[in-house]
């Protein structure tokens, strides 16, 4: 109880974060840590959903000795730590929180307004930077259906943007996947409400 009373003031006291700083939250808040910036995520429902449905297209294509999962932390430096909406990583890392991120084949986020520049700028330089093979900015605010932005490492150690659609969303990297993004959209709409 007393760890819940003092949090709102430690997060309103400390402005910039590292990995150690991290011990002296309570063990079940969730968590991301980006450019020493502490972030304290509230998923709503959907998201939830489509996380789910996303780790199921991953499943059946993934590399021997992988998986895809949702919500696990990775270990970037002191001051990252990012949280994926889905991350493709070894089996055997399934058990641990944070995974190193040198492990991990792909990062999968999902924006919301007040995430959006931090997904698609601070996110992607902290996963380029960490060698993470590719990585997904999904949108499921788009009133037209679901975005998923798919970027892939670059030649210059950076991201290169490759596509950005709401219709079925193919790629081979880092391995062959196929997602229905209309089929998402109309999930959204029936549980969710439209955009």
């Amino acid at each position: 109880m007393t760890a819940a009373l003092k949090l709102p003031s430690l997060l309103d006291e400390k402005q910039d974060w590292t990995v150690d700083d991290l011990a002296s939250l309570p063990p079940d808040l969730r968590y991301e840590l980006i450019d020493g910036r502490l972030i304290v995520p509230s998923p709503t429902g959907f998201p939830q959903i489509l996380g789910v449905e996303i780790v199921l297209a991953l499943r059946p294509s993934c590399p021997p000795g992988y998986a895809p999962a949702p919500d696990l932390s990775l270990s970037i430096d002191r001051r990252n730590e990012p949280r994926p909406d889905v991350v493709v990583i070894p089996e055997r890392e399934l058990h641990r929180s944070p995974v190193p991120v040198s492990n991990a084949l792909l990062a999968v986020e999902f924006v919301s307004p007040s995430s959006h520049f931090r997904d698609m700028t601070a996110k992607a330089a902290a996963y380029a930077t960490a060698g993470v093979r590719g990585y997904w900015v999904v949108n499921p605010a788009v009133p037209d259906g679901i975005v998923l932005t798919e970027f892939r490492m670059g030649a210059d150690a950076g991201y290169d943007m490759v596509t950005s659609t709401n219709k079925v969303f193919e790629t081979t990297e880092p391995y062959p996947v196929t997602l229905d993004l209309p089929a998402l959209t109309r999930v959204r709409d029936r549980v969710a409400g439209p955009a």
